[in-house]
């Protein structure tokens, strides 16, 4: 057995989602939003390389003592899937495991209202899940594409950097490729996902114009696409998707966008109240003909006033949602000061009489 599992099995215990691996420190685990260390023993560069070099096959060990770092991940028989990092900093290599668990999760297991599996059951369009780093943007792609496996009968084609969750066939047939092991990028296997008579593509990260690009035309061509973007909220991810263009392009994209989007879910995730784990605060946008508007016409500033009035299409500002959990009990109201963004009571200008025409 490799020493690293004791390490690993640990964080179940303690209700760990990472654990750091750094030369010069001890082991450390992140616990909801707090490093811990797990004693007052230092890592040596060579115990570092023996817990990790034990989990790598050679062409792994060759890659990382090339390139310097490296994604992969890990399989603990019988406990959970782990996402690895393998990197280098100047005290020597260093490595974080995040744990995946064996069975992706449930909408309902998530607490997440009914929008959220309407925008997983679209037929066609761009469906985006947003967030800052580990704020659960993985964990709620599963959760969807674990929906239509048991509800719907689609292709699904996921890429992912490294794989994460693994889908077994339920209702759906769900094609999970790896980059840099089934495919040399996004923007490639996204290509080729075209040619392969997909329903439904998730990409893992939209982090280039090319990827971008190719989301929005598989999304224009018919097809459903997921996609993540490191964003804060909805209308800044609007932004960042636009400004990914040259300035001569963005009104063609702005065009393909406003047709083509169906959905965006932007979240954070905060401290339960009983310390039992945490929870997402969402913000949902879904698409209408004023929101379809503001994109097209780069009104995006009018966005978050869209969103707040939208209730009945099932749309939810980020503080509004917070206020919801507050007053419930599910979260304390000192959540909020580690949030990122706007907080509750926040301003948010009044609708304008041309947008609820």
């Amino acid at each position: 057995m490799p020493q690293i599992d004791d390490i690993l099995s640990h964080m179940k215990k303690i209700d760990a989602s990472d654990v750091h691996l750094s030369t010069g420190s001890p082991v450390t685990y992140r616990i909801y939003n707090d490093l811990v260390r797990a004693n007052d023993r230092v890592l040596s560069q060579r115990d570092v390389e023996l817990l990790v070099y034990e989990i790598l096959h050679d062409e792994q060990i060759r890659i990382f003592e090339q390139n310097w770092d490296l994604d992969t991940s890990y399989i603990y028989p019988g406990f959970a899937r782990f996402r690895v990092n393998v990197f280098r900093d100047h005290r020597g290599p260093g490595a974080v495991f995040r744990i995946i668990p064996e069975q992706p999760p449930t909408l309902a297991a998530l607490q997440f209202p009914p929008t959220v599996a309407r925008l997983a059951e679209s037929p066609r369009g761009l469906v985006l899940v947003t967030g800052p780093t580990n704020s659960g943007k993985t964990t709620t792609l599963a959760a969807m594409i674990n929906h239509l496996n048991e509800t719907q009968s689609r292709h699904i084609i996921t890429l992912e950097d490294p794989l994460e969750f693994v889908h077994e066939n339920k209702e759906c047939l769900i094609t999970q490729r790896q980059v840099g092991v089934h495919s040399r990028s996004f923007a490639a296997a996204l290509r080729a996902a075209l040619r392969e008579d997909p329903n439904v593509i998730m990409v893992g990260e939209m982090r280039d114009l090319e990827t971008i690009h190719l989301a929005l035309t598989a999304a224009e061509l018919g097809l459903c696409v997921f996609g993540t973007l490191h964003t804060r909220d909805a209308a800044q991810t609007v932004t960042r998707l636009i400004d990914a263009f040259p300035y001569e392009q963005q009104p063609q994209i702005r065009v393909m966008l406003s047709e083509s989007l169906k959905g965006i879910i932007s979240q954070q995730l905060v401290r339960r109240a009983d310390g039992n784990g945490r929870i997402a605060v969402l913000e949902i946008l879904t698409s209408t003909p004023a929101i379809a508007h503001m994109v097209r016409e780069n009104k995006t500033q009018q966005i978050n006033t869209a969103i707040q009035t939208g209730r009945r299409e099932g749309m939810q500002l980020m503080s509004q949602h917070l206020q919801q959990l507050i007053e419930a009990g599910v979260v304390a109201p000192e959540a909020a000061a580690g949030m990122d963004g706007p907080k509750i009571g926040a301003a948010v200008e009044q609708p304008r009489p041309e947008l609820v025409s």
